[in-house]
């Protein structure tokens, strides 16, 4: 496998045991409960809600309720609530005052820490600032790795995790991927509470996407997220835990986005993701079935000159037609068994069980018909619909993020769709604010912009 920086690589390119590890894991459940430079863009910079993965009936538009994990882990991130039209030199004031605190910890207490941590990840997530964070970066990621190391609390690993994936995701390294992983991978493992491993999957996935890491080293932490997934959570002692092999397979997606080609991965994701559909959490539901509309996508390319040209009744979408999307070719098979895979995803589409909440059951709808629609056809993505509009035409994707200035971003591809939750789980409330001013997550996500 090429080693290479994939970060400069083209850019599109309570749970139950699930059967599988009902019928080979030995491993007993765990008995306690689970942890909850400026852009070529127009607009505004202040932050502002962003949409999510969430649409409402009548609107395909984005609501906000992506997270970066588990309701305990949002309770110690929670952001203190910021003024309106806070002076630019006041946050900057502050963001410089907490630096000195965290690179310089002498005679520093884990609450002192802790109070700097949040305070410092705060600025990262509101405010564009890597003119503060460049020429520290270094010296930041060391005072950082060692709260994540030996933090003496549990909030603190936590903060500091989420902190370290701010930096590089405000200025990326080419390098640092390496240093990290490490450490990452060992609180992972090692980690005495569910949110500090928590914290470290996502951590992690970050840090791969952002810190420069080859194409080798990404597919060692995505089979590390697999494995993960496929035991359960056991492998990490963490069996029968819903939020761990939820993030492991959000982030298992995120870094899939950047492999190019990934025939000889998909097989062995295939049969975990299909056994996770049967979960007893739709969080993990959804997270794998997701994925597998991924992984159906990116077994399509572009046709090549030397592909064989379309049939007569070759039935193209209709912007394949009009000459506004190139055509797809399959080039190789997802999963042998999809007419019993349609008919899994069909079954969630409809799914009726008492046992789910109102709001769980129109989630699964939502988002299995999606998938569904992906299996069935590979080449239409998200909230794709078929009805026509005014002007006779299909109207295609209906999965829109509003934007500042009135604009509206389409995600139209399952690769857009986790790109986008993959930096809104880390950037919150601030995606918009670095989606206008943050090259690196522009150029993440360079999707087109319409107007309204």
């Amino acid at each position: 496998m090429r080693e290479r920086n994939l970060r400069k690589q083209a850019l599109e390119s309570g749970k139950t045991q699930s059967r599988k590890a009902r019928e080979t894991l030995s491993t007993p459940s765990s008995s306690r409960a689970t942890s909850a430079a400026p852009s070529p863009r127009a607009g505004g910079g202040g932050g502002s809600n962003v949409p999510s993965r969430n649409v409402s009936d009548d609107e395909s538009e984005m609501s906000d309720t992506t997270q970066w994990s588990t309701n305990s882990i949002d309770e110690m991130l929670a952001l203190p609530a910021e003024e309106d039209g806070a002076q630019e030199e006041v946050w900057r004031a502050a963001l410089e005052g907490r630096m000195e605190e965290l690179c310089d910890r002498k005679r520093s207490s884990a609450q002192g820490r802790e109070e700097a941590l949040l305070v410092f990840s705060t600025a990262l997530v509101r405010h564009y600032a890597a003119d503060e964070i460049r020429g520290r970066r270094e010296e930041l990621v060391g005072a950082l790795l060692k709260s994540v190391k030996g933090g003496q609390t549990e909030r603190e690993t936590v903060l500091a995790l989420k902190a370290l994936a701010l930096v590089l995701v405000t200025e990326p390294s080419d390098t640092l991927s390496e240093a990290l992983a490490g450490p990452m991978k060992a609180c992972i493992n090692d980690a005495q509470h569910v949110a500090q491993k928590i914290g470290a999957i996502h951590a992690l996935g970050v840090v791969t996407f952002f810190g420069g890491a080859s194409e080798e080293a990404t597919a060692e932490v995505m089979e590390l997220f697999l494995d993960i997934v496929s035991s359960d959570g056991a492998v990490i002692e963490e069996a029968d835990n819903a939020d761990i092999v939820t993030a492991a397979l959000e982030e298992w997606g995120f870094l899939a986005t950047q492999l190019e080609d990934m025939e000889e991965t998909t097989e062995a994701a295939m049969e975990t993701f299909v056994d996770q559909l049967e979960s007893a959490s739709v969080d993990v539901q959804i997270a794998a079935g997701d994925n597998i509309a991924l992984l159906f996508e990116k077994s399509y390319t572009e046709a090549e000159s030397d592909d064989e040209p379309p049939d007569e009744d070759e039935d193209l979408d209709e912007d394949v037609k009009n000459g506004s999307a190139p055509r797809m070719i399959k080039r190789y098979t997802v999963y042998r068994q999809q007419h019993q895979l349609s008919a899994t995803l069909s079954d969630l589409a409809k799914a009726s069980s008492k046992r789910l909440s109102k709001k769980d059951r129109k989630q699964l709808h939502l988002s299995f018909a999606d998938i569904a629609r992906t299996v069935e056809r590979p080449t239409r993505g998200p909230r794709y619909s078929t009805a026509l509009d005014e002007e006779g035409r299909e109207m295609g994707s209906r999965l829109k993020v509003a934007l500042h200035g009135g604009g509206r971003m389409t995600i139209d591809r399952w690769w857009k769709l986790h790109r986008l939750n993959g930096l809104k789980r880390l950037l919150r409330e601030g995606f918009l604010v670095h989606y206008e001013f943050n090259q690196v997550v522009y150029e993440s996500l360079p999707v087109v912009v319409e107007d309204e």
